[in-house]
């Protein structure tokens, strides 16, 4: 089992595709650090020799912003926009949103489920009450 940077990579996905299970490696970074390590983005993960994983390693470490550290900083980014009262912070706070998408249909996921608006129905009077 190959195990970069405190993420297992999956055994029988290419190495190409198991990259991308760790945060802040997209598609476009794993092929540029496999063709900087000159390995094939073919090779299954379970085929990967300790030399190869470890160079792997090196170059994720020195060239790349991964994990907690990535998560660090978009929460401070955040929480900054929100502590300065911004547009975008409002709508991080609010849970709403924050790019301009329409929020009058769809928006389901940052608004989460729909809430029921129910119609009060009114109440009828005994007799002999007020």
């Amino acid at each position: 089992m190959a195990r970069i940077v405190g993420i297992d990579l999956p055994k029988d996905k290419r190495v190409e595709i198991g990259l991308t299970y760790i945060h802040g490696i997209g598609r476009d970074s794993s092929s540029k650090i496999l063709e900087e390590v000159k390995v094939n983005p073919d090779t299954r993960v379970k085929d990967l020799t300790e030399d190869e994983i470890s160079r792997i390693a090196a170059i994720i470490r020195s060239d790349y912003k991964v994990e907690g550290d990535l998560r660090r900083e978009v929460t401070t980014s955040v929480r900054r926009l929100m502590d300065i009262g911004s547009y975008r912070g409002m709508r991080h706070k609010r849970g709403l949103p924050a790019r301009g998408q329409r929020t009058k249909t769809n928006a389901r996921t940052r608004k989460g489920p729909r809430k029921q608006v129910g119609v009060r129905k009114k109440r009828s009077l005994l007799p002999g009450q007020k």
